[in-house]
């Protein structure tokens, strides 16, 4: 399970990333509106209540970790029932620490909050294969690297942004690890939680070249064909084959970037047999052509 999801937050590439401290005294409501961008805090003391729209609310209290991959709007409350203000995500960042409800005295609860953003072409892709609301409770390591990315956002040493996305990354592997993933909506974690399919998840990812088929994929799931299928469609919400062309081209889009390796080369390692049949496929999937995708890059 690990390497697959290190394989995935390595290809989403975190940066431009913020953090700070937030309190909280007395009766007190904000809302945010969808963001878009990921966004992250860890509860240090108190407690307050996290409503996301379309999700249920949640009570969070100290030691818990929130990820929200892609922040939706949400009201973030001290528990009484007042009317949320209205707060801009990308203006509170400018500030220094963050205060809701009474300014002076002790705050009721206490948190390190924070966002950022994505730089992968299949960001939406591989978010949209993660849960909406990532609630994980008692995990001291999520509390430990957000105080580090805290002090290092803060920072103006040379390698700051390497650190900062370093550090962002190691976060969003111990948060999807220490996630539960039998009772998750369907997705990358739930997929990932079922031995069987991860078993085909890491042979997909380890060889994206070979021409898989649905057949020896089941066999390295030790299921039969159609139970394979149902399986993985039901627990990942796209079938086997829609997943593996998704994570081809999100490969093929990483190389395109980064290399000058030619047409050929980049098709042969994401398993096209031919430089015009892998541009078909990305163009169809892409809505450009690999050429134009590589320029634009």
């Amino acid at each position: 399970m690990s390497q697959t999801l290190n394989d995935v937050i390595a290809l989403l590439k975190p940066s431009e990333i913020h953090a700070k401290a937030i309190s909280g005294a007395g009766s007190w409501a904000v809302k945010y509106s969808s963001f878009g961008h990921p966004s992250f805090c860890v509860i240090l003391e108190g407690h307050c209540r996290l409503a996301v729209d379309g999700q249920g609310e949640i009570e969070l209290r100290a030691g818990d970790f929130v990820l929200l991959p892609a922040t939706p709007a949400f009201v973030l409350s001290g528990g009484a029932k007042v009317k949320p203000r209205a707060m801009n995500p990308s203006a509170a960042a400018n500030q220094g620490e963050l205060r809701h409800g009474r300014r002076g005295g002790q705050p009721d609860v206490r948190q390190l909050g924070g966002y950022f953003a994505f730089e992968s072409a299949d960001a939406a892709l591989l978010v949209s294969l993660l849960p909406a609301v990532l609630h994980v409770r008692g995990v001291e390591r999520l509390s430990t690297l957000v105080h580090l990315i805290s002090e290092e956002s803060r920072d103006s040493r040379t390698g700051r942004e390497l650190v900062l996305a370093r550090l962002v990354e190691v976060m969003l592997i111990e948060a999807l690890r220490a996630a539960p993933g039998d009772d998750a909506s369907p997705g990358l974690l739930r997929g990932l939680a079922d031995a069987r399919l991860a078993s085909a998840m890491r042979h997909m990812h380890d060889e994206p070249a070979r021409a898989w088929t649905v057949e020896q994929l089941a066999r390295k799931a030790a299921l039969s064909r159609s139970a394979f299928f149902e399986r993985f469609t039901r627990a990942v919400g796209i079938a086997p084959m829609e997943y593996l062309l998704s994570w081809r081209m999100a490969l093929a889009k990483d190389l395109l970037r980064k290399t000058d390796l030619g047409l050929e080369a980049v098709a042969e390692r994401v398993g096209y047999g031919s430089a015009s049949t892998f541009s078909t496929a990305f163009s169809r999937h892409v809505g450009q052509s690999p050429g134009r995708f590589a320029r634009a890059a």
